[in-house]
């Protein structure tokens, strides 16, 4: 798998609260995915990018809000969140990684 395909199956990493709760207690990442991307797809450009063994991932379709614009209004697009369990004693920085 090339970089640019790799970029594309993960979009950017999801640096929230929640997010950094599973890190400290279940050693556990979430990405934003492109839409098409499936489990595998995940799987292999988590390990291929950041050199570590993934044990688990989950995905979800969450549906795009509607957002106004003045008058008028639009829907932003669905997306796609991926929750990636790395193995006891790994972790991914990305910090370094960028």
């Amino acid at each position: 798998m090339s970089e640019k395909d790799l970029h594309a199956v993960l979009v950017r990493p999801l640096l929230t609260e929640r997010g950094t709760r599973l890190q400290e207690k279940s050693n556990q990442y979430l990405f934003q995915a492109s839409l098409g991307a499936s489990k595998t797809d995940v799987k292999n450009a988590v390990e291929a990018m950041f050199k570590v063994k993934v044990e688990a991932v989950r995905t979800m379709v969450l549906p795009g809000k509607f957002r106004r614009h003045g008058r008028g209004g639009g829907m932003r697009p669905d997306w796609k969140k991926a929750i990636v369990t790395v193995a006891k004693g790994q972790k991914i920085d990305f910090a370094q990684q960028a």
